[in-house]
């Protein structure tokens, strides 16, 4: 899924909270990391939905030639 700016959006799942939402790529890192830190003393409990996760790693592998 894609912002109407063409930015393709990931799903964040925070299980503890019990919300699931899209961000624009470019916010994800920033804006989990603020959550963790505000909500849950800084563990990584919001994350990038880990099927998605999964799937981002093996396509940077493989752009990386890694694979």
């Amino acid at each position: 899924m894609a912002e109407p700016d063409g930015e393709p959006t990931v799903p964040i799942r925070c299980e503890d909270c019990g919300t699931e939402t899209r961000l624009p790529l470019s916010e994800v890192g920033e804006t989990l990391d603020r959550h963790n830190e505000q909500r849950h003393d800084g563990e990584e409990i919001a994350q990038v939905d880990p099927a998605i996760a999964d799937q981002l790693a093996d396509l940077v592998a493989e752009d990386l030639d890694l694979l």
